[in-house]
């Protein structure tokens, strides 16, 4: 936060920027901190204002709607905004949005990102130089399109004027790790206290559950192997590579598979490698034949074949069903790869 006397003296005014299909529950964690700190401390530390393009009401991604207190066009000065993305939020690029928060750059405004928003700024240009971070189901698609980001894998980023923040709970961190900064631990503490939140996480803490957890079993073996196999999509290890890796043979690796996840390696390995890809047709604009080498397909007619049976879907119509407008794109861009995903080409 600035640290100016006059900034610190008086309130710090924070816009939030409501996207379509908003994460309500990264919005709440977001501005909650900022009321708990004006009623702890009896005054007026910290005033927001909801802001939306139009100004005119936007469906967070629950369906409820949010009225805002006034149009982009219409914004107060302010020292601080935050983007608070949801769902689709590759839909919400906007050129006015864009150059509106190109200019409350030039103003020496500090630009966060909440959720999946970091995806827009990334498309902004605005987080070139920054470390960044956003939610973990964004981040694949993320670095395939912007390979040159510095993202992490952290619960927030706090980098000079960039604030940003991997959506969930994580943005309540976030804010209290700023008030403490601006205001002390005592109040910090006071306000996780209120809100019964035992500790105020670290941008260290993870994003997401440690992996034995996610597999319901703490098998050494079994969650080194499966640690393997998520590090090594695009360029997948064969299963005796991965049991010499661990320490076991073949077989002992599949029957540690099959007793604690119902599956042999090969077949959960798949099955990651079709989730990515499908976080990337969903999520980016990449040609279907680069989402299939991205997560270790050797053609895009395999790919194809993969994922019908197992999503009963073909990757192109997932992606007509879903993003329509994508599809526009993708028609023009990818006329040379669209045969390798013809259903007549397995």
């Amino acid at each position: 936060m600035p640290e100016d006397t006059e900034r610190q003296t008086s309130p710090l005014h924070i816009g939030f920027v409501l996207l379509p299909q908003f994460t309500m529950l990264a919005f709440t964690c977001a501005v909650e901190p900022l009321r708990m700190a004006n009623m702890l401390s009896g005054r007026e530390l910290y005033r927001w204002t909801l802001l939306t393009g139009d100004g005119t009401p936007v469906p967070a991604s629950n369906g409820l709607l949010l009225t805002p207190h006034a149009a982009l066009a219409q914004a107060p000065a302010l020292d601080v905004v935050f983007v608070c993305g949801g769902v689709n939020v590759h839909q919400t690029l906007d050129k006015n949005l864009i150059a509106w928060l190109h200019k409350q750059v030039a103003r020496k405004v500090v630009i966060g990102a909440l959720c999946t928003a970091t995806y827009l700024l990334a498309k902004a240009g605005l987080l070139d130089g920054y470390r960044c971070t956003v939610h973990w189901e964004q981040m694949a698609s993320l670095r395939e399109e912007h390979p040159r980001l510095v993202i992490s894998s952290e619960l927030f980023e706090i980098d000079r004027d960039r604030y940003t923040s991997s959506g969930g709970t994580a943005p309540l961190d976030m804010q209290l790790h700023l008030i403490r900064a601006r205001h002390g631990a005592k109040l910090a503490a006071a306000i996780s206290e209120e809100f019964i939140c035992e500790r105020i996480r670290g941008p260290n803490d993870r994003q997401r559950i440690p992996l034995r957890m996610r597999l319901g079993t703490s098998q050494p073996k079994l969650v080194e192997a499966v640690s393997l196999m998520e590090a090594n999509l695009e360029e997948p290890i064969s299963p005796d590579e991965i049991a010499s890796h661990v320490g076991l043979s073949r077989r002992q690796l599949e029957r540690l598979f099959q007793r604690y996840l119902n599956c042999v390696p090969t077949r959960y390995y798949l099955e990651l490698r079709l989730a990515r890809a499908r976080q990337l047709l969903l999520q980016t604009t990449m040609p279907i034949v680069d989402v299939a080498l991205a997560c270790g397909f050797v053609s895009a007619p395999h790919f194809s074949k993969c994922y019908r049976d197992f999503y009963a879907i073909a990757p192109r119509l997932e992606r007509r069903h879903s993003e329509p407008h994508v599809l526009g794109r993708l028609q023009v861009g990818e006329v040379d790869a669209a045969p390798l995903d013809d259903p007549g080409a397995d």
